[in-house]
């Protein structure tokens, strides 16, 4: 975060929403965590994470359960923590060898689909075999404890295989986004020192094979220290030519196929750093954040557990890309950690056809559903009745989201017609920094609010501070502080400790700084209002993005919403509000706003006229609903927004084209014909 964002005021929050959704009878009576359980336990954090690490098969018990270092500038290696330290375990046998000794191998571990339709299911004992192959091959190239392993591939088993591999053998995996451009790729395997790069020949892009080895050579082009590519054969003779440098480039099938099925897991210590996951970097040079293993195992798998009611029988689906923090805490380390069912699923959630979620979701009897906020709205477009009866989608017994503040209509939505008006939903508020979830609620014991995060879980707790550190008072807004520490928090940044220090530790004592406005409320709930340096100010009055795109949301008309502040040669800065309609200009019979971006045919003068005699109804809607400041000056209605794989608004990019900027890397778009769509409506 930029130090001019860290200092800027958050802005000040108008719109909340009343309604109220308490967990069933019939939920609460079976949920893992009830409000009898909650009040009984531990009320020092110490004490109540010490007793969740002993859900896990530690290798050697620890010596101490938590130490902390303080900031100081007199010491260059602080702040430093360490949890469980001296105790040792091995994040691969906590995932899945302990469920095979435990009788589970016939288990299903995983639920892979296919973009075009392959289907594969694996069984805990299977996963083993693979993960032991996949050490030994490993280790025959050379990899060793300590040694980085950058995986860039899409969502496919051999991911899921290759990170349990690599943390197996001690090494620290980083993955990467299998749709960032080659100058992506290359900082972070350049910055991590990667000795090997984990690919694949190429990747299925809605429908089309394209070729992505050559990406990665680019990428590694006269890095000496990467020494081998471990390649999967994904398209196979769908990408002929496959660029290949003798020595240096190995097969996996050839590497990993012929190993041994049992490799001995060592025992690694707690602090052994176990992956490195880089933050967007929308605001400088990404930052790649450090997590070590026992701490982490031990967060990750108890609030999966207690957020998300794990239960063996579950079909758990959380829809995030395996290269996005969300994924590596929530599908790997914390569902398998519980012995999940787990489904992935290569590809886009729209292709080959809109209802392909509610496809899996029906015929694998899906019964957690976790997901982004903005793929709930653009299902909400697409169909604002719920998806077609004809699916059955009463196997959901919980839902989640997760990535950015869900809009209150887009929560009522998702509760009524994913959830069948009965299952509760976790709004989960973390970040790549926190490791896990850090607000929630838990469903068998509060309340759902619609635009309400939730409260600190248990072990945790949250502080909204002004300026000077002090608490706000209820319903103001503020910057959301984590107080103290919790066992999944980033150790450092990779390689620039002093950075680690000074974005997150610096600015207010024994806070850690998350970056985000919020407000919190008599009753501890959190209401988040996105970066801090997601905001407009409108001579000299600071206004929220996710407070404006909830009130644009709430209005029949508006299917989504992206809102950014643009130049204004009078206000400094004006609203511009970009707006997914629920109705395409000039479409017949209803057809929703969202998909179809790329259509060579896009009418723009039906846009740009739609938006005419749309401009008028929604200021006059957020004047109502916020007031008069907040009326946007420009309205947009555009056929989608640019949203990332992990399912967050490219904010930076709306703003880029109405301001006329370069656009710079959108290689991390789900569409990247969204962009081009919305420049030429906005030329017009």
């Amino acid at each position: 975060m930029s130090s001019s964002a860290a200092s800027a005021p958050v802005p000040a929050t108008t719109v909340h929403d009343s309604r109220r959704f308490p967990p069933s009878a019939a939920f609460a009576a079976q949920a893992n965590v009830t409000p009898a359980d909650l009040a009984a336990l531990p009320a020092d954090p110490l004490t109540f994470w010490e007793e969740q690490a002993h859900r896990l098969p530690w290798a050697r018990p620890w010596v101490s359960v938590h130490e902390w270092v303080p900031p100081s500038e007199d010491d260059p290696l602080s702040p430093r923590a360490t949890w469980f330290a001296g105790g040792a375990l091995n994040a691969s046998v906590v995932c899945v060898d302990q469920h095979v000794a435990a009788g589970r191998g016939d288990t299903v571990a995983l639920h892979f689909e296919g973009e075009r339709g392959d289907r594969e299911t694996v069984t805990y004992a299977e996963l083993q075999r693979r993960v032991a192959q996949a050490a030994h091959a490993l280790e025959a190239l050379g990899v060793e404890a300590g040694d980085r392993v950058v995986i860039y591939l899409p969502v496919l088993i051999e991911t899921v295989v290759a990170a349990l591999a690599v943390a197996r053998i001690g090494a620290v995996h980083s993955l990467v986004f299998g749709g960032f451009s080659a100058e992506a790729l290359r900082f972070r395997v350049a910055d991590t020192g990667a000795k090997v790069v984990i690919a694949s020949d190429g990747q299925f892009r809605r429908g089309a094979a394209v070729g992505v080895k050559g990406i990665v050579d680019a990428a590694v082009a006269g890095l000496a220290h990467v020494e081998h590519v471990l390649v999967v054969r994904r398209t196979g003779d769908e990408t002929p030519g496959t660029p290949w440098i003798e020595g240096r480039d190995v097969w996996w099938h050839e590497a990993v196929g012929a190993q041994p099925e049992q490799h001995a897991a060592p025992e690694l210590d707690a602090e052994h750093p176990l992956f490195i996951t880089y933050t967007s970097g929308t605001t400088g040079r990404p930052k790649g954040v450090v997590h070590t293993t026992g701490g982490y195992l031990v967060q990750a798998s108890w609030s999966h557990w207690a957020a998300f009611d794990a239960k063996p029988s579950d079909v758990y689906w959380c829809t995030a890309d395996l290269a996005w923090v969300t994924a590596h805490t929530y599908v790997l380390y914390g569902p398998l950690s519980n012995g999940a069912s787990i489904v992935i699923a290569e590809g886009s959630p729209d292709h080959p056809t809109p209802t392909r979620h509610a496809e899996i979701i029906e015929r694998l009897g899906v019964t957690v559903y976790y997901t982004a906020p903005t793929l709930i709205r653009t299902f909400m477009a697409r169909f604002p009745d719920g998806f077609p009866a004809s699916f059955d989608l009463s196997s959901v017994r919980l839902l989640g989201t997760v990535g950015e503040a869900i809009n209150p209509e887009a929560w009522v939505w998702f509760h009524a017609n994913v959830g069948g008006g009965l299952a509760p939903i976790v709004d989960t508020w973390w970040q790549s920094e926190s490791g896990a979830a850090i607000v929630s609620t838990l469903p068998g014991v509060h309340e759902g609010v619609p635009g309400a995060a939730g409260v600190a879980l248990p072990g945790l707790a949250v502080r909204v501070v002004d300026e000077t550190g002090a608490d706000v008072a209820p319903g103001a807004s503020g910057y959301i502080t984590i107080e103290g520490r919790w066992p999944a928090m980033a150790r450092t940044v990779w390689g620039d400790h002093d950075r680690y220090r000074a974005a997150y530790w610096s600015r207010f004592d024994g806070l850690f700084l998350a970056g985000d406005g919020a407000t919190i409320d008599e009753r501890g709930y959190v209401r988040l209002q996105g970066r801090v340096d997601d905001v407009i100010n409108v001579s000299g009055h600071r206004l929220s993005t996710i407070e404006i795109e909830s009130a644009l949301v709430a209005h029949p008309l508006v299917a989504e919403a992206g809102v950014v502040g643009v130049a204004d040669a009078v206000t400094g800065q004006a609203v511009a509000a970009f707006v997914v309609p629920v109705t395409r200009p000039g479409a017949e019979g209803g057809d929703a706003g969202a998909g179809g971006v790329g259509d060579s045919d896009l009418d723009v003068a039906a846009w740009r006229a739609a938006a005419s005699d749309a401009r008028a109804e929604l200021a006059a809607h957020i004047a109502r609903v916020i007031g008069p400041v907040a009326k946007p000056k420009h309205v947009l209605l555009v056929p989608d927004l640019p949203k990332t794989r992990s399912g967050k608004i490219m904010r930076r990019l709306l703003g880029d084209v109405l301001d006329g900027r370069e656009l710079g890397d959108t290689t991390s778009l789900q569409d990247e014909s969204v962009v081009p769509a919305i420049a030429a409506i906005a030329r017009g």
